[in-house]
């Protein structure tokens, strides 16, 4: 029996809309939301406002003072940090990870599956074993740092453990995946007659690529962009087992606010300032999204 589709109605500009049944399917996904996205969020507004007595406790009187102690240039400073190392893990993924998502998509069906099993078997395993796993081949004693010193290419132990240069490693390990994912959506849709004409008319293959498959492919790069550079921003777990105490961003020390320092006032305001900031990244990028298509 052929499926009843849910009539949707029109607004008065034009747009479809959910009708009565449309927004009754869409109600569980609006409580939830509703529970554990916007009640949690507003809570943290409200106490970005509050202050904190000398216990810990949250008091409820109006307060600016929250906000302006973000702008001390020693927070000012790891939001800038948090901002570069996002970036870097972001640009490092995307030219990861277009090739190797470009590749599986035009790949055959069997070895595509093969392809895309390889990529995601190894995020299967507990993140916190895969992160220790890159410890002990990044520290002094290990694997990587032995090989290094046989080869001659290195005269003392390898001291990449507790830097920024393995805080990076460890981002770009973890986010890989969320950048190849949309792209090789995009690329496995790829109406590939498009290219073969780009390449009768004269084109290039380098033209034919930037002209052709990269503007057809914009929306997986799109997605991966935001996929990895939101949470990359906010990570504190490979910041605190990779980067040690020499290495902060803002989610460690959101984290820190919240825990230790027991100070939730402030914490809530650096977590609301994120909030902002991701609600700017994203639009910033729908914005520019939107101009090239």
């Amino acid at each position: 029996m052929a499926a009843t589709p849910v009539p949707l109605a029109k607004d008065s500009g034009g747009r479809r809309v959910p009708g009565l049944i449309g927004w009754l399917l869409l109600s569980p996904m609006l409580l939830w939301l509703v529970l554990f996205v916007v009640f949690p969020t507003a809570i943290l507004f409200v106490y970005s406002f509050c202050q904190r007595d000398e216990l810990g406790q949250v008091v409820f009187d109006f307060t600016w003072s929250n906000y302006g102690r973000i702008f001390d240039p020693v927070y000012l400073r790891i939001f800038g940090r948090s901002l570069w190392y996002a970036a870097l893990t972001t640009g490092l993924c995307l030219v990861i990870g277009y090739p190797v998502a470009y590749f599986i998509g035009r790949s055959p069906p069997r070895r595509r599956s093969l392809l895309l099993l390889a990529v995601m078997v190894p995020f299967w395993i507990s993140f916190l074993l895969r992160t220790y796993a890159w410890i002990s081949l990044l520290k002094a004693e290990g694997p990587l740092s032995a090989l290094l010193q046989w080869s001659q290419l290195i005269a003392g132990p390898l001291e990449i453990l507790y830097t920024p240069a393995a805080v990076i490693i460890g981002l770009v390990y973890t986010y890989l995946p969320f950048m190849i994912l949309p792209i090789f959506t995009s690329a496995e849709k790829l109406d590939h007659s498009m290219i073969e004409a780009a390449l009768d008319l004269g084109a290039s293959p380098v033209r034919a690529f930037t002209q052709v498959i990269i503007p057809l492919t914009k929306p997986g790069i799109f997605a991966g962009v935001l996929l990895v550079f939101v949470p990359s921003i906010g990570m504190f777990a490979v910041t605190d087992l990779m980067g040690g105490a020499k290495v902060s961003m803002i989610g460690n020390v959101i984290q820190n606010q919240f825990g230790q320092a027991r100070d939730w006032p402030f914490g809530a305001a650096l977590g609301i300032t994120f909030l902002a900031l991701f609600a700017v990244t994203f639009w910033f990028l729908h914005d520019r999204n939107g101009e090239a298509h």
